[in-house]
């Protein structure tokens, strides 16, 4: 099993320089590529009898002509452009196969990073050791053992960091502390709230922290675009946004650690995040929650551990439903946020309601799946019965403490 591990670094001025010299060599040989790639398919939808383009010959392409028309690339490591190509090669894959979109040109300042292959690069304690530059100093030893595959270095405001993928074969974690079940309603107002009674709100840095964006904002656009003071603006506008950034994702990683050590087998609702963000009254802090980030890191840490993610169908009605005797409603508007059933006169709080459901919605499809008969508890594509989606996502270091409750204004 591939885990990565997140460290930063603390490269001095001359090592800094050399990063960036390969991130920026890594980014050309991306967009050559790109070009390439281009023109070449063009050619043989002209001529068939061609060949198609591919990252391997790509490679070999550039390897040709480096010295003569790119000699800079020389001073960084080979990995850099190489590398680069082969990350074009995959997405390109993943286009054909309708699971991204077309790849795009990397742009300065925004995709600054480079990768290297398992031999060219050795860590040693709180060391990583990059060829043509030497010893580098990271912020923590690596924390996993295993087989180094590669080692991504990637800029973040003024701040590298280096990501490097261990092939760990099988993590030991403690498994969940009971073998109970929970449903976790997302919302706007709190972060999460919990068929057990708790809510969790979440930090809302974005909000908390708007006033600032808008005058470092507003300081940017008043410089002159390519001077010093144009650069040192923007530098501050992008560690700000670091800032918020590192608050959202600490706090999600605190409360999905805490539900996946708590709980065997969790029910969530599968949002359509990007309908939700088109209405413009909730999209700012729709955004600042971070939806999908909390089901991705869900959905590994509970694998991890032996649990179960159940994915409750989009259209499922979970606040319109009662959890006392299964009456659904006709209507329910956002502005409604407590309501009372009609047939059974049970009040509910429309968040409490819809993760009691999921819950008895993850608990009646965990007894299915795992019954004498082991079927499908549901089949693919049949609406309200379609199968909910259970699968683990890519690997994450998290943190091991606790989130406290409510504790986030």
């Amino acid at each position: 099993m591939l885990t990565a591990h997140k460290i930063a670094l603390d490269p001095n001025d001359k090592q800094a320089t050399y990063l960036a010299r390969a991130a920026g060599t890594a980014r050309f040989a991306y967009n050559w590529a790109l070009a390439e790639w281009k023109k070449q398919y063009q050619a043989t939808q002209a001529d068939p009898s061609l060949p198609k383009p591919s990252q391997a010959a790509l490679r070999r392409q550039l390897n040709a002509i480096k010295r003569e028309r790119f000699p800079w690339m020389m001073d960084v490591t080979k990995n850099a452009p190489q590398m680069a190509i082969v990350q074009l090669g995959r997405a390109f894959e993943n286009f054909f196969a309708g699971r991204a979109r077309y790849p795009k040109p990397r742009k300065k300042g925004v995709h600054d990073r480079f990768t290297l292959t398992n031999n060219q690069f050795t860590v040693d304690g709180s060391r990583l050791r990059i060829p043509l530059l030497g010893w580098v100093r990271m912020r923590e030893p690596l924390r996993f053992t295993g087989k180094r595959v590669s080692a991504t270095i990637s800029r973040v405001a003024d701040t590298w960091f280096v990501s490097l993928a261990i092939d760990t074969q099988d993590i030991t974690r403690p498994l969940t502390e009971n073998q109970g079940a929970v449903g976790v309603d997302l919302g706007v107002k709190a972060l999460a709230t919990l068929s057990t009674g708790e809510t969790i709100l979440g930090p809302k840095p974005h909000k908390v922290l708007l006033g600032r964006v808008r005058r470092l904002s507003r300081s940017l656009s008043r410089k002159v675009r390519g001077s010093s003071n144009h650069g040192k603006a923007k530098r501050k506008l992008a560690r700000l946004r670091a800032r918020i950034s590192a608050i959202r994702q600490d706090a999600l990683h605190k409360l999905t650690t805490d539900l996946t050590r708590r709980f065997h087998t969790i029910g969530i609702e599968d949002l359509n995040v990007c309908g939700m963000v088109k209405n413009r009254h909730l999209s700012r802090a729709i955004l600042d929650q971070g939806f999908f980030e909390f089901r991705r890191q869900l959905e590994y840490k509970a694998a991890r551990r032996g649990g179960l993610v159940v994915i409750a169908d989009r259209f499922y009605a979970s606040s319109k439903t009662c959890s006392s005797c299964g009456h659904k409603r006709n209507d329910l508007p956002l502005s409604i946020r407590a309501w009372t059933c009609c047939v059974c006169g049970e009040a509910h709080d429309r968040d409490m309601n819809a993760a009691i459901n999921l819950r008895n919605r993850a608990v009646s499809f965990t007894a299915s799946a795992c019954g004498p008969a082991m079927r499908p508890a549901m089949e693919e594509g049949s609406g309200l019965e379609r199968k909910p989606q259970v699968k683990p996502a890519s690997m994450k270091q998290e943190s091991s403490s606790k989130l406290p409750m409510a504790s986030f204004a």
